[in-house]
């Protein structure tokens, strides 16, 4: 026989539980999924045509999968376009730019495991980002643009 706990069942949040929020300079954020025990955390990025994040690195994985639009890294010479699937290895140093001539925004999804860390051009860490500090930005986001504070980001 097979026991049911609590947190084995499946968790839905829909479209419209939780705002998408204006996280400046043209980058839009919804946060999806945040795991403090595991490190995970899952976010949706809207970028607006010509957005550039500063270079950063990651200290585990990252998956990403395009939903619309296209970017790029500067460092490397492919382009991501809706339905691109990349993996990026822990420890990748990378610049995400979105090209000032796209059309439409781009809609990324990534799932990330540890840390970010944005990086100075000398290579030293500015700041590091990780599931609940971006929680954390994303619920005061929220609540200064008129928004109630989300209650359905999955947790765990």
């Amino acid at each position: 026989m097979t026991s049911l706990q609590v947190n084995d069942v499946v968790r839905h949040v829909g479209e419209a539980e939780l705002s998408w929020v204006n996280a400046t300079g043209g980058i839009w954020l919804k946060v999806l999924r945040v795991s403090p025990a595991t490190g995970i955390w899952v976010v949706a990025n809207r970028f607006e045509p010509g957005v550039r994040l500063q270079t950063h690195r990651h200290t585990g994985p990252v998956d990403g999968y395009t939903v619309s639009g296209r970017w790029h890294y500067l460092e490397y010479d492919f382009y991501s376009t809706a339905g691109s699937y990349i993996r990026e290895p822990a420890g990748s140093i990378h610049t995400l730019d979105v090209p000032a001539d796209n059309t439409e925004v781009t809609e990324v999804v990534f799932v990330m495991e540890g840390v970010n860390l944005d990086l100075r051009p000398d290579g030293s860490v500015e700041n590091v980002i990780d599931g609940t500090s971006t929680l954390a930005a994303y619920e005061a986001l929220a609540i200064d643009q008129g928004f109630v504070r989300p209650t359905g980001v999955i947790l765990g």
